[in-house]
C-alpha cells in the first residue's frame, strides 16, 4: 500500500474557493467541519465508477503562498478531457498561468496554474498526437 488516496486543498476564503473548483471541474462539497472542528468541506471529484480520488477544501492554519515562491508541497494534476475548454474556464473564474501548456510528446498536453487562493494545480489532457 501507500497509493494517494485523498487530498487537502488549504484555502483563506472557502466560498471563493468552492464556487472556483466548483464552476472550473463541476466538483461537489460536503461539510465536514463539525467533525474537523474547522471550515472543512469534502470534495467530490467525480463518479466512483472514474479513476481519481477525493478530497477536501480546508481552512489555512498559515500564511498563503507567496507569489513566486517554489512549491513546497505535492501538486495535484488534475484529468481534463478538453484542455483549453479547461483553461479558459480556469481563466474565466480567477485562476492563473504558472506554467503554459505544453506537449509531453506522444502522451498528452499539461500545464500549472494558480486558483483564486494561490495554490499550484496541473491540468492534464491525454493525446497521443501531442508535439
Amino acid at each position: 500500500m501507500g497509493r494517494v488516496v485523498h487530498f487537502e486543498i488549504h484555502v483563506n476564503n472557502m466560498e471563493q474557493a468552492k464556487a472556483f473548483y466548483g464552476e472550473v471541474f463541476g466538483w461537489t462539497f460536503q461539510d465536514w467541519s463539525e467533525y474537523a472542528g474547522m471550515p472543512y468541506f469534502g470534495v467530490v471529484t467525480g463518479n466512483e465508477d472514474e479513476l481519481g480520488i477525493n478530497g477536501a477544501l480546508m481552512q489555512r492554519q498559515g500564511a498563503a503562498p507567496e507569489v513566486g515562491q517554489a512549491l513546497n508541497a505535492y501538486a495535484c494534476t488534475i484529468g481534463v478531457k478538453n484542455y483549453d475548454e479547461s483553461e479558459a474556464k480556469i481563466l474565466n473564474n480567477g485562476g492563473k498561468v504558472a506554467m503554459p501548456k505544453y506537449a509531453l510528446p506522444g502522451m498528452a498536453w499539461q500545464g500549472y496554474y494558480l486558483d483564486t487562493e494561490g495554490n499550484i494545480f496541473g491540468l492534464h489532457q491525454p493525446d497521443v498526437n501531442a508535439k
